[in-house]
């Protein structure tokens, strides 16, 4: 047990990421009964969490990027106000800290908006959960980080969603991922050359749509058709699993025509999964996009907006993104990284 004189200042970051392929196998209860697999890749935007010791008994959680704030008094339950902070801070002070709470001040911050389609809100839980480990000094590794922050957003928490966002926040960089039955994950990294490393960055380009989603929707109706056992759903998701492996392949020897060939179809295919995967604003930035050098794209996330992707060839890049922004997108290159979550203590 901790007692609050020996809490440190500690901040930790986690890094969010981009969906390649395979995105929704990764759900329950397709991933139990068929195996999943998804190939992902961490990019150069971050959750951010400050764990700050306090002198006043209070434990407070803030998220400034949201302007949003939570006080609690001493015996006051934690019951109310910001889901993801809470359900971090009470989890670990039951589960490693006798349930005896510190004074603490949570802040947070992500480099992006709600909604984004980029694992925001699975990258700031792994980040939550990989500052508190250390505050707690909890005996977790980096597979312990991401499945206890699945856990804690999926099942105390109740949010929707699959599994593959917290095992790229946890341990970064391009990886395909296997989920397999009884919550078996097995994270893969991918080993590219620096040649084939930079032509993929120098080949993505990311356009926030300008529509922030809420995917619980979207999740809901995939988890519905593969419940009820709708052959559209299961269909288009044995599809995705196929295109991860074939994404893999692809990448592995800097194929980009066949990575966009790949991404096409994937798009597609995801689309079947649930209604609402595409919008009216989501179809014309895409037509924007072939019309100015995309090979591909999809919607990275649940999708019904946040941040698209698209695959280009680097030397038309910069018209690419110069047109996307001309038609309402907020376009950008990416840079990827290859470091997962990272926890640092300082005065």
């Amino acid at each position: 047990m901790i007692a609050a004189k020996d809490i440190r200042k500690t901040r930790a970051r986690a890094p969010l990421r981009l969906g390649l392929a395979g995105g929704g196998t990764d759900l329950s209860p397709y991933c139990d009964q068929f195996g999943g697999a998804i190939l992902n890749v961490t990019i150069g935007r971050y959750a951010f969490a400050s764990i700050l010791p306090r002198e006043d008994g209070l434990v407070v959680f803030e998220a400034d990027d949201i302007g949003e704030r939570d006080v609690f008094e001493e015996g006051d339950p934690i019951d109310r106000g910001l889901v993801l902070h809470r359900g971090v801070y009470q989890r670990f002070i039951s589960q490693f800290n006798d349930g005896v709470r510190i004074p603490v001040t949570i802040r947070t911050t992500v480099d992006a908006p709600a909604g984004s389609g980029l694992g925001s809100s699975s990258a700031l839980v792994v980040a939550l959960v990989d500052g508190m480990r250390d505050v707690l000094e909890a005996p977790l590794g980096q597979y312990d980080v991401a499945h206890l922050a699945w856990e804690i957003e999926r099942l105390d928490v109740g949010l929707s969603g699959g599994r593959q966002d917290q095992y790229a926040a946890a341990f970064g960089g391009v990886n395909f991922i296997e989920f397999l039955s009884s919550d078996q994950v097995i994270v893969n990294p991918l080993r590219l050359s620096g040649a084939i490393y930079r032509e993929f960055e120098s080949s993505i380009v990311i356009c926030f749509s300008g529509l922030s989603r809420r995917s619980a929707a979207i999740i809901d109706r995939q988890t519905l058709g593969i419940l009820t056992a709708s052959a559209a759903t299961l269909g288009a998701l044995h599809q995705l699993k196929v295109d991860a492996l074939a994404m893999k392949r692809a990448l592995t020897v800097g194929d980009i025509d066949l990575m966009a060939e790949i991404l096409g179809h994937s798009w597609t295919a995801k689309q079947a999964t649930a209604s609402g995967v595409s919008t009216d604003t989501i179809d014309r930035l895409f037509e924007t996009a072939r019309a100015h050098g995309a090979l591909a794209g999809k919607i990275s996330g649940a999708g019904g907006g946040g941040f698209a992707f698209f695959l280009v060839h680097p030397e038309h890049r910069f018209r690419l993104i110069e047109a996307l922004n001309a038609a309402g997108g907020q376009a950008s290159p990416v840079q990827l990284t290859s470091v997962g979550s990272e926890v640092w203590r300082f005065r």
